[in-house]
């Protein structure tokens, strides 16, 4: 018995070392940073606000199939496809894809149904909820119709600009042009939306055009795309990156040396930060690491 009493004294050291350490890193865990000036309290009170405040609206909010969430918003879909010429079948897909059917927390608390960000030039609610990093901050719609509608303007950027210049049935096109142009990191990104498309035949809510159609749709979407070049770009790329993954400008700095630097290309500086154009200036913060 003393034997094993003895024997037994080195797994009751490692036992409390254990709980020691468990405690030490429960601690740690629980004093998660601070982002965007927001604590886990202030974006727990906020977000319990938002759903005050949408009570009547989460209290019916249906549970979406995908074929119900296809058939509630085919038609806004199809809307903003007539007026801009983005696939509605890529918008459909999309949505289904960034909300989970309809069902994820952002669709229902905040109407947001393709995980669009606050921008430092958002004046409207904001709903918080970790994703890039802890407590990122997402737009809060009126309705799932206004999510739609920002969707489109979200791609009225110079990055998107050749997207607009395809077919508005070409959803390979779409699909496999929004990786290219930096709107999602996942490489399996194209064959996924395409997957989703043919999975529930979105493609025949798509409707091709003619010349003149096109020719008009694209004069008039591509200079609203153009009349935002050279605007400073507002968004929360750089406010809400992580410190280790920002660069700010200094003299002599250019894009060109910055992305030799950090083993980038210029394109892929640019679309990091959502650049429209070469231009920096000193002080400036931008992104410098995927």
């Amino acid at each position: 018995m003393i034997n094993a009493r003895y024997s037994c004294a080195p797994a009751i050291r490692i036992a409390v070392c254990i709980s020691i350490s468990l405690v030490f890193l429960y601690g740690c865990s629980a004093r998660k940073k601070i982002t965007n000036g927001i604590s886990n309290h202030q974006a727990e009170q906020n977000n319990k606000n938002i759903q005050k405040a949408n009570s009547k609206a989460v209290a019916n909010y249906p549970t979406y199939t995908a074929l119900s969430y296809i058939e509630r918003f085919k038609t806004i879909a199809i809307e903003e496809m007539n007026k801009y010429g983005i696939p509605a079948s890529i918008t459909l897909a999309q949505g289904l894809f960034e909300s989970g059917n309809g069902n994820g927390d952002l669709a229902k608390f905040a109407n947001n149904h393709f995980g669009i960000k606050c921008t430092t030039d958002w004046k409207g609610k904001s709903y918080y909820k970790d994703d890039d990093i802890v407590n990122d901050c997402f737009r809060v719609y009126d309705n799932p119709e206004d999510s739609y509608r920002d969707h489109s303007d979200f791609l009225k950027r110079k990055r998107y600009a050749p997207l607009f210049e395809l077919d508005k049935n070409d959803y390979e096109g779409w699909a496999n042009g929004l990786k290219k142009a930096g709107y999602a990191t996942n490489p399996n990104y194209p064959q996924l939306i395409i997957g989703i498309i043919k999975k529930y035949n979105l493609d025949q809510y798509d409707r091709p055009e003619g010349e003149r159609q096109k020719i008009k749709r694209e004069d008039r979407v591509l200079t609203q795309i153009n009349s935002n070049i050279g605007l400073a770009v507002k968004d929360s790329l750089v406010q809400t990156t992580p410190a280790n993954k920002l660069y700010t400008i200094k003299q002599g700095d250019t894009l060109y040396n910055i992305s030799r630097r950090f083993g980038l290309t210029i394109d892929e500086l640019k679309a990091l930060n959502n650049m429209a154009d070469n231009n920096i200036k000193i002080g400036q913060q931008i992104i410098i690491a995927k």
